[in-house]
């Protein structure tokens, strides 16, 4: 069973950073592309970032560009996503998805989110 579990989400203040972590389990990890998205209240949920499965091609929103970086431990099989200079407008839940054919295509396999509040 493909598993995914988003951790990391909380509460900070503008300008603040926070590490989300997508532990996975039940994939080939290496062979997959995963992508974080994330849904606001009343919005509807937009893709952030995604990362190939060789880890070499990247892609992101443009308005976490410069912000955010998106990162992948194939020995740990997790997915990171490093977010600074939090905005407001970031609050949001964010959610870790998995494509296996590892070209940041569809997304397979979804997890649960977790919440980020970013405060003014």
């Amino acid at each position: 069973e493909v598993q995914l579990q988003a951790s990391g989400g909380g509460l900070v203040q503008a300008g603040g950073s926070l590490r989300l972590s997508c532990s996975t389990s039940g994939l080939s990890f290496d062979t997959y592309a995963f992508a974080w998205y994330r849904q606001a209240p009343g919005k509807e949920r937009e893709g952030v970032s995604c990362i190939s499965s060789s880890g070499t091609k990247t892609y992101y929103v443009d308005s976490v560009k410069g912000r955010f970086t998106i990162s992948r431990d194939n020995v740990k099989n997790t997915v990171y996503l490093q977010m600074n200079s939090l905005a407001p407008e970031d609050t949001a839940v964010y959610y870790c998805a998995a494509d296996r054919y590892g070209v940041c295509g569809d997304m397979d396999y979804w997890g649960k989110g977790t919440q980020v509040t970013v405060s003014s």
